[in-house]
């Protein structure tokens, strides 16, 4: 499985990420408390800014996202991310 670079900008924390996990997960297993409400896509609680990466939901979420936002909850990361956490 091809690990990914995820680095939160405003914590400047950095770690290497594989998707077996949701990202959401992950970020919160490095001492980050985002904001998230359902963990499923549906409310769009956890929507963050991405500064720089490539990501994809294997299904259309039904949370409103504006481009350059991401659900951490239910993307599946494609390249290291930049995410202003």
């Amino acid at each position: 499985m091809k690990k990914f670079k995820i680095t939160l900008s405003l914590s400047g924390i950095s770690f290497d990420y594989d998707n077996s996990i949701p990202l959401l997960t992950a970020i919160e297993q490095q001492g980050i408390k985002p904001e998230y409400g359902c963990r499923e896509g549906y409310c769009g609680s956890c929507r963050t800014v991405v500064a720089t990466g490539k990501w994809h939901y294997p299904s259309p979420p039904l949370g409103f996202v504006r481009p350059g936002q991401i659900l951490l909850c239910c993307a599946v990361v494609e390249s290291d991310l930049i995410l202003e956490l």
